[in-house]
């Protein structure tokens, strides 16, 4: 199941990125000081291809980390369930007297 996974979505997925790489090959400014964008001191300029992949990552990370705080709640349960369970396990049983089967007379 995980080589068809590779062959189906990664293969493609890298030959797209690829072919992106080498069609955005040409150096473009970026600038962070959006209200003098000639300053060369918050200037950077690199292959387009760079900030694309850049951006991609950024992406990424951002989702996880949202995705990794919206399931907190969920995570948190789990913790609190784990330690009901260990400390349910660590007590004796409890047996009540209506459990208990009648002796045959």
């Amino acid at each position: 199941m995980n080589r068809i996974l590779v062959f189906v979505v990664f293969l493609p997925l890298a030959v797209v990125l690829i072919a992106l790489a080498v069609a955005n090959r040409t150096s473009v400014p970026f600038t962070i000081d959006p209200f003098n964008p000639g300053n060369p001191g918050l200037t950077v300029e690199l292959p387009l291809f760079v900030f694309l992949f850049a951006a991609l990552v950024v992406g990424l990370v951002i989702g996880a980390v949202i995705t990794w705080i919206r399931q907190g709640q969920y995570r948190k349960l789990a913790r609190q369930r784990g330690a009901e369970v260990r400390s349910l396990r660590n007590q004796p049983p409890q047996v009540s007297a209506t459990a208990l089967p009648k002796p045959n007379a």
